[in-house]
């Protein structure tokens, strides 16, 4: 028989205990889920790339009580994930960034900057680094203890971590699945170093916001 849960520790609770600008955050992020799946163009791949926005979904407010994280960090984690669900939404390299290019400017992004793959990809990569520095950093000064300097120092760290990680995944995901499942998926375009320039990618967002930060906390 399963023991009654603790007043006041139940999931409920804990998501009513957030702030309710961090609430709104994670329900318009829910929203973006919801759809980018509605008549979803890539049905095979898209379980793939949602699945895990939508554990973490459900493990934030759970999450954000044990180690709760100001409105500016979770503002900038949420950014990340709208991202990477409208990426997901067109398996990262089908995004029609050209398209909408040429029906705001007339102009399209690839031949202005001479590409010639889909760059959301290094976009969504960029952006990782860029947008978790400051809510890692946050994390373990808040909650480990640690300096300001060693934890941007350690969020750096983590960025180039996890960044190293994911490519392993996309490379054991290649060796278990369907070629084309893996090759929809890793969105490599044909491109040989895909995975050192996406790791890149995310080094530079990563060391972007580390210089910011310690920039600001300098002045300050």
């Amino acid at each position: 028989m399963p023991l009654p849960e603790t007043r006041g520790t139940s999931y409920l609770a804990r998501l009513r205990r957030l702030p309710a600008r961090q609430l709104a955050m994670l329900g318009a992020l829910a929203l973006a889920v919801v759809a980018a799946n509605i008549r979803q163009p890539f049905p095979e791949i898209a379980p793939l790339q949602h699945i895990p926005t939508v554990i973490l979904l459900l493990a934030a407010p759970v999450l954000l009580d044990r180690f709760p994280l100001t409105d500016r960090s979770v503002l900038a984690l949420t950014a990340f994930f709208l991202l990477h669900t409208l990426a997901g939404r067109y398996t990262y390299s089908n995004v029609p960034y050209d398209d909408w290019a040429r029906a705001l400017t007339g102009h399209d992004i690839s031949r202005t900057f001479g590409v010639a793959r889909n760059e959301f990809d290094r976009l969504v990569h960029f952006s990782f680094g860029l947008l978790w520095v400051g809510p890692f950093a946050e994390l373990v000064r808040r909650h480990a203890g640690m300096s300001p300097k060693a934890a941007i120092w350690m969020a750096f760290l983590f960025v180039g971590a996890i960044s190293a990680l994911y490519e392993i995944f996309e490379w054991l995901l290649t060796m278990t699945v369907s070629p084309d499942l893996a090759a929809d998926y890793n969105g490599q375009q044909g491109d040989p170093w895909d995975s050192q320039k996406d790791m890149a990618m995310a080094i530079v967002g990563a060391a972007t916001a580390g210089v910011s930060l310690w920039w600001r906390r300098e002045r300050r």
